[in-house]
């Protein structure tokens, strides 16, 4: 797209669509949408347009509790420039023929399409992700991985690849757009723009999204960060913790008093909690069976699963499944 001026009155304002599914978040959204607001602002003129699209042109609640009024449903006629899907903890609830067909017809019309959040499931479930590089939420990035094997998916902050723009959600929403700006607009405004936000830092697109290990989980101890994050790069196959401590060139004895010292754990309970998370990020986000979640976790078999589940969580894998598809979020743990 040829970057224009953002003062020059001849240049069309461009329409950004969002495709708001229920439980979207809303910090995310106002992520997205502030910095297009400010963009106008900082320009005098209007460069950008948004508009909120639902299904029926209903309001949506967003996981906050939070309603917002869609200016329009998926049958309004389409004069959108690019389209984002705006989602939460659950983007199943845009696995809707109606909304699949609209976003395919939309695709083959050239319009870009977009996603924050979990909203990359909706596009991959319309099978408008196959053979691109999409983000998402670290917390369902593994599920969006096992479901849809055709998308190439990234731990990165945001992706544009082509005519699709994904992004994680939270902030990277507003480092997303600001990067759509500067395209748009050139590096100037869209810096003024991050300079409104008390935004002193914008971040690339390929920027980690979560913590390092060390300050995410406050440890010292630079072998304790090794073994944990072998543990995370080893839940479908669990390796003993004599391997981790081979690994990390510590003995199991100084291993097991720094996760009790350090993480009120022992290591076995703390890599156990980890597969047991990723479980339960398999159950909210996929509908894989319970079997196939079992396995990917480093489980032998459903009972011992659903007995070590229920035991952590309170209760069993598919009641939690529909407590949370019923929009009860899962506790932390």
């Amino acid at each position: 797209m040829p970057r224009s001026s953002p003062t020059d009155p001849t240049v069309k304002p461009e329409t950004i669509g969002f495709l708001l599914a229920p439980r979207f978040s809303m910090f995310a959204f106002a992520c997205a949408v502030e910095p297009l607001r400010v963009a106008n602002r900082l320009a005098q003129r209007e460069i950008y347009r948004w508009r909120t699209i639902s299904l029926h042109g209903d309001p949506v609640s967003a996981s906050n509790r939070m309603a917002v009024v869609a200016d329009r449903s998926i049958r309004a006629p389409t004069d959108y420039a690019r389209v984002a899907v705006c989602a939460g903890f659950e983007p199943e609830s845009l696995y809707d023929a109606r909304i699949a067909g609209w976003l395919r017809n939309l695709a083959r019309a050239g319009v870009p399409l977009g996603a924050i959040d979990t909203g990359s499931f909706a596009l991959a479930h319309a099978g408008l992700l196959d053979g691109y590089r999409a983000a998402t939420h670290w917390e369902s990035l593994e599920s969006l991985r096992s479901q849809f094997p055709k998308v190439a998916i990234t731990p990165d902050l945001f992706v544009i690849d082509r005519s699709r723009f994904t992004c994680a959600g939270g902030t990277a929403a507003l480092d997303m757009m600001l990067h759509v700006v500067r395209l748009r607009c050139g590096h100037r405004l869209a810096a003024a723009v991050a300079e409104q936000f008390i935004y002193t830092h914008v971040r690339g697109p390929r920027e980690q999204q979560r913590m390092g290990t060390r300050e995410r989980q406050g440890v010292h101890e630079p072998w304790l960060a090794q073994i944990i994050e072998l543990m995370e790069g080893n839940l479908e196959e669990p390796l003993s913790v004599r391997e981790l401590c081979v690994s990390a060139g510590v003995s199991q004895r100084r291993c097991e008093r720094g996760f009790r010292r350090q993480l009120r754990l022992s290591p076995r309970r703390y890599y156990l909690n980890l597969r047991l998370q990723r479980a339960r990020g398999f159950l909210q986000y996929t509908n894989l069976p319970v079997l196939d979640t079992a396995v990917a976790c480093g489980f032998r078999s459903v009972a011992h699963f659903s007995r070590t589940y229920k035991a952590w969580a309170g209760t069993a894998p598919s009641v939690d499944r529909e407590q949370m598809h019923q929009g009860v979020p899962p506790a932390l743990s």
